[in-house]
């Protein structure tokens, strides 16, 4: 006999459902409001006028916003790897049967959590080069990205992998399936659907704070666009240049959320996943 399915959320009545809809068409008002509000107040006061934008047709500057996009993909791509790498590592380690690695691991992951990634920044492009240790704006960027967001992301691994049923396991060791494979064919792939959502968020964080970059003259996006909206010779277009890099910025980050939904399709259809059943008792057949 099959356990009874448990309802999380009941389905709205009525006045609920006449009630959501007044409180979606509010909502929406009100944001449709601030924005007309913006673009008012952005037409009222020259920013949307065609001689503010002139700037953007110069090739240097194109040249100079590609050039920040590559810089920032970089970092992103350079800091996510490694993060996701050591993220899993210190999961392993928290995960571990031996209380020293797990000690250990713990220190780690919430030394590097308190820390501020821009304190961490600092310390790699401005304080190593005191004990004769050099590094670049680059180097520094993406150590600071791989130890903060890496720690951030032992604890998502760490809590993805404790929310797989415990039966799960138990029935995989009773099939006798080692440690390493439990983890490997039983725990991991289950425990990945449940942290995409929360891995993608992080990644997105990581993706914003690789402009912290600027502060150590990383030379990424938010580092041209103060360089090109502070250029008298440009008009000093601050605003509309910050509006182009937000859409850069928003565009990314939509593109991270596209290829999430795509890798979740992909593992719902992914038939190595081993979900073991426990055995029916007599009694329930």
């Amino acid at each position: 006999m099959s356990a009874p399915t448990i309802t999380l959320y009941d389905v709205p009545g009525p006045r609920a459902k006449a009630r959501n809809a007044t409180v979606g068409a509010l909502t929406v008002a009100v944001v449709i409001g601030l924005l007309a509000i913006i673009v008012w107040r952005l037409a009222a006061t020259g920013q949307l006028d065609a001689r503010v934008w002139e700037w953007i047709l110069y090739e240097n500057v194109q040249l100079a916003l590609v050039d920040g996009l590559i810089a920032t993909l970089q970092a992103f791509a350079s800091g996510a790897v490694l993060a996701l790498a050591l993220g899993a590592v210190l999961a392993l380690g928290r995960l571990s049967d031996h209380r020293w690695l797990r000690t250990v691991s713990t220190w780690i992951v919430e030394l590097f959590r308190a820390v501020p990634l821009v304190v961490l920044m600092f310390l790699f492009y401005y304080g190593l080069p005191s004990a004769g240790i050099t590094v670049s704006s680059y180097a520094a960027v993406v150590l600071g990205l791989m130890l903060y967001n890496g720690a951030v992301l032992a604890e998502v691994f760490r809590a993805g992998v404790l929310a797989v049923p415990r039966g799960q396991s138990e029935a995989a060791y009773a099939l006798g399936l080692r440690k390493s494979g439990v983890m490997r064919f039983v725990l991991l792939p289950q425990a990945v659907r449940s942290m995409l959502p929360a891995i993608v968020s992080q990644l997105v964080v990581l993706l914003k704070d690789s402009a912290l970059g600027f502060l150590i003259t990383y030379p990424e996006l938010l580092f041209q666009a103060q360089y090109l909206g502070s250029n008298a010779a440009l008009g000093s277009p601050l605003i509309p240049v910050a509006m182009v890099v937000a859409v850069i910025y928003i565009t990314l980050c939509l593109l991270l959320s596209a290829l999430a939904s795509w890798l979740e399709r992909r593992t719902r259809r992914n038939p190595a996943v081993l979900t073991v059943a426990p055995t029916e008792r007599p009694d329930d057949a």
